[in-house]
């Protein structure tokens, strides 16, 4: 299969790994607002259209692992998980806010990829992998509210940066707010 098929209205699910998909276009999923999960685990996407999730009122889970995206659409509001790990994705090709107002967004994975930036992050975040990019810098404000010991992170679990160029004790501020410390190089 090298193309979304039509689909009938009221699917919820789909489930189309290991194709050879090379790209989603806006009417793929254009009358379909059942849709809560898309799975598109190891295809060849190259390229997704920027509102071709923005009808997807519904998707709750949305996995594009293992592609070769560049960069990533607009994301519907509901979303918890997005699963964009293994492919090509550049800080240039994801929108530093493209998250930020996800605010139902639970699970972010974006390990094995070419980002040299962590882009903003919503608060309802549990678990966040960034591993295995080119990730070389970042700010007190990146996962914590700046310098204060008063704000503590709650919810946010798991990061992981490990794989990266960056040494994380140079930033020991960043990690205040956090219950855990980030998986990765402190030396």
């Amino acid at each position: 299969m090298s193309t979304i098929p039509a689909l009938p209205r009221e699917t919820a699910y789909l489930y189309a790994r290991f194709n050879k998909i090379k790209k989603i276009k806006n009417k793929d999923f254009a009358n379909i607002v059942t849709l809560k999960v898309i799975d598109l685990t190891g295809n060849v996407i190259s390229e997704i259209e920027d509102g071709a999730f923005s009808k997807l009122t519904n998707l709750e889970e949305l996995y594009l692992t293992d592609n070769k995206l560049t960069k990533l659409p607009m994301l519907p509001g509901k979303l918890t998980t997005l699963n964009a790990n293994f492919n090509l994705l550049k800080s240039k090709g994801v929108k530093s806010n493209a998250f930020k107002k996800l605010s139902k967004l639970t699970y972010l994975y974006l390990g094995n990829n070419e980002l040299e930036a962590i882009p903003q992050l919503p608060e309802t975040l549990q678990v966040v992998h960034l591993n295995n990019n080119k990730i070389n810098t970042l700010t007190d404000e990146t996962f914590c509210k700046g310098n204060t010991s008063l704000y503590i992170r709650t919810t946010l679990e798991e990061v992981r940066l490990d794989g990266n160029p960056i040494v994380l004790a140079q930033h020991p501020n960043s990690f205040i707010c956090l219950r855990n410390l980030p998986t990765g190089h402190y030396y």
